[in-house]
């Protein structure tokens, strides 16, 4: 009995989005629906909700009794290490920064360089080891990529490069003796399947916990798809897939789907440990104690 009458409404709508007042309201009123869920507003951590991360990580941690082991691949100026300590108070972890540029690990070494449970590293992760040029627009910029970016419609101008050392992820692994990742954060503008890549036998013995990953316009300049991340993922026994809403809950994504392939900033999780308890903090679940 609704239906003629939600066609009626619905057209007439669609008469209405032709009016280019209304079209760019309707346009606006998309974009912060989208940012709302995550799509588009994973640009600042401080802002991204992704402060959500070190209360599922807490909570497991502590359960397990241990020291938390946290890498931050592509660290910039220390921006998510900053977060991590406000968001791990009075816990005993240890992070692994790794940031290529000279000119900024030089910043982040002067803000971390003296905190002892913070190792920082002046290379990248990757899909190989070598030398290789690296992009961006300015010293210090958080748009530095090991890809040439086409940044020219935003009025950015991407042509800044140096060489830099690239590590892989088993191989620093291995030469530290670390077994286990508790959460391993990728945000290398652009290059986060080649440092997952790199890493294939720390994933192979299940040796990373909880997951986070930056996804966004980047992308489109390496030609990475979130089907590229899920398809990796499933490989290596993920068990969730959540996106990271502002608000500092999990959106649950429980397939593949083309609409993922939105290229605006937007942070995700997946998880690999059947003790993390993510349930808690999805949006749309009834908040129930952490077993």
């Amino acid at each position: 009995m609704l239906a003629v009458p939600s066609q009626i409404f619905w057209s007439f709508f669609s008469l209405l989005a032709g009016r280019p007042r209304l079209r760019r309201r309707l346009n606006s009123f998309l974009l912060q629906a989208q940012a709302r869920l995550g799509v588009g507003s994973g640009g600042h951590v401080a802002v991204s909700g992704e402060a959500v991360l070190f209360r599922v990580l807490d909570e497991f941690t502590e359960r397990q009794q241990k020291d938390v082991c946290i890498f931050d691949v592509g660290a910039n100026q220390g921006q998510y290490l900053d977060s991590i300590f406000r968001g791990l108070p009075g816990r005993r972890f240890s992070v692994h920064s790794f940031e290529p540029s000279a000119g900024t690990f030089k910043i982040l070494n002067e803000k971390f360089g003296h905190v002892p449970n913070v190792h920082l590293n002046s290379f990248g992760l990757g899909r190989e080891r070598g030398e290789f040029d690296f992009f961006s627009d300015a010293e210090g910029s958080g748009l530095g990529s090991l890809t040439h970016r086409q940044l020219e419609h935003l009025g950015i101008h991407h042509d800044r490069s140096e060489r830099v050392i690239i590590e892989t992820l088993d191989r620093y692994c291995a030469d530290h003796g670390i077994q286990t990742i508790d959460l391993l954060k990728i945000d290398v503008e652009g290059h986060e399947l080649d440092v997952l890549q790199g890493g294939v036998a720390l994933f192979s013995r299940r040796g990373v916990r909880l997951l986070t990953f930056e996804f966004g316009g980047c992308n489109i300049d390496t030609r990475t798809y979130v089907r590229d991340f899920w398809d990796f993922f499933m490989r290596q026994g993920m068990l969730s897939f959540h996106r990271i809403m502002p608000c500092g809950r999990l959106f649950r994504i429980e397939s593949y789907t083309e609409s993922l392939e939105m290229f605006r900033t937007t942070n995700f999780v997946v998880t690999f440990d059947n003790g993390i308890n993510t349930a808690t903090l999805e949006y749309g679940r009834r908040r129930l104690p952490v077993s």
